[in-house]
């Protein structure tokens, strides 16, 4: 059919649109803005290192961003309309990752409250049901397959928000969910000495996730 219309000749002169290139380098462009080249993570308190989390813990994160499980704006918007394919190749892309870890943080409480950081991350404090976080996490604290997240080379202040998120319900995992339980067993002052102590280790000589193993507690996004 012929263009009609005074602007039929611009119309025809207009080149073909060039498609991006489909390429995994292209489709974390829009994470490396936050997180890092790599998923290394920034000096920003609240973008946190990827690189290195196992596959399933990521993929969960990239659909609830996605479906409203999580609230972040940005995050909420550039993942509005991606499908589970392209998210599980992305998820599965970083989980490969292992930029270097950032330095320790230096510690900005006291010794007695990063006493108390360590008790409940190596042993809980099992009269309150509250389980170690190591016990979960790995015995390295680098997570464990296939969908439970490491914890070492992230922010003090990030750590503290995301369990926070977790006590007052504004982050939620599948029912049941285990981290709600266990952080409405938590005082603010065990928050931030978890998150202290955390945020003050070093991180392994091998930082790959552990093995699955029995889990202490049931919780509905990871397979126990």
């Amino acid at each position: 059919m012929a263009l009609l219309g005074p602007c039929a000749p611009l119309l025809a002169a207009q080149p073909p649109t060039e498609r991006a290139p489909d390429t995994m380098q292209a489709r974390v462009l829009g994470c490396a803005a936050c997180h890092g080249e790599h998923g290394e993570g920034t000096d920003n308190d609240y973008f946190p290192r990827l690189a290195g989390k196992p596959a399933g813990y990521l993929y969960n994160q990239l659909i609830a961003f996605r479906d409203g499980g999580r609230s972040y704006p940005p995050m909420n918007y550039l993942l509005a309309y991606l499908p589970d394919d392209y998210l599980k190749s992305v998820a599965e892309h970083f989980a490969q990752e292992r930029p270097p870890y950032p330095a320790p943080a230096q510690p900005k409480v006291d010794a007695a409250t990063l006493a108390l950081g360590e008790q409940l991350v190596k042993h809980g404090a099992p009269d309150r049901k509250i389980p170690a976080c190591a016990a979960c996490h790995g015995e390295t604290l680098t997570g464990m397959r296939p969908a439970i997240p490491g914890l070492v080379g992230l922010h003090a202040d990030y750590i503290s928000a995301q369990l926070g998120a977790f006590r007052f319900g504004t982050r939620r995992t599948a029912n049941p969910n285990c981290m709600h339980d266990i952080t409405s067993h938590l005082a603010d002052r065990e928050i931030t000495a978890i998150s202290a102590w955390l945020a003050a280790q070093p991180a392994p000589a091998d930082p790959t996730p552990a093995a699955p193993s029995h889990l202490p507690l049931e919780c509905g996004s990871v397979p126990n």
